[in-house]
C-alpha cells in the first residue's frame, strides 16, 4: 500500500511504493491470452495461451501444445495437445512470450 505524507496541507505519496503492486498487476494484466513458451525442469517445452497466474507462479495456459526434448536438436517432433494446462510454479525454467502475439492488436 502506497504511504502518504502530508506536508504543508498537501497529500505527497511514495512513488516507489505506489506504483509496486499496480505496476505488476499492470504488466501481468497486459500479457493475458498472448502466447507463451514455458520451459520446464524435465525438458519439456509447453505454448499456450496466458489465462492467469498466483503468488506461488503456477501458470495456467489455455490452448496448450506440448513440445518434449528432443534428442535431434534440428526436430522437435509432432507436438501434443493438452488444452488446458497448469504449470507449477517450481518446475518453471522460463517463459517468454511470443513476439507475433505482442504484435497483433487486441480485439474487444
Amino acid at each position: 500500500m502506497a504511504a502518504m505524507n502530508e506536508e504543508n496541507g498537501t497529500a505527497v505519496y511514495n512513488a516507489v511504493e505506489a506504483s509496486g503492486p499496480s505496476l505488476a498487476r499492470q504488466k501481468l494484466e497486459n500479457l493475458l491470452n498472448k502466447s507463451m513458451r514455458i520451459r520446464m525442469t524435465d525438458g519439456r517445452t509447453l505454448v499456450g495461451l496466458f489465462l492467469c497466474t498466483d503468488r506461488d507462479c503456477n501458470v495456467i495456459l489455455g490452448s496448450a501444445q506440448e513440445f518434449l526434448k528432443s534428442t535431434d536438436s534440428f526436430s522437435q517432433g509432432e507436438p501434443r495437445v493438452l488444452g488446458l494446462a497448469m504449470i507449477p510454479g517450481h518446475h518453471v525454467v522460463s517463459i517468454e512470450v511470443e513476439s507475433d502475439s505482442l504484435l497483433s492488436p487486441r480485439v474487444i
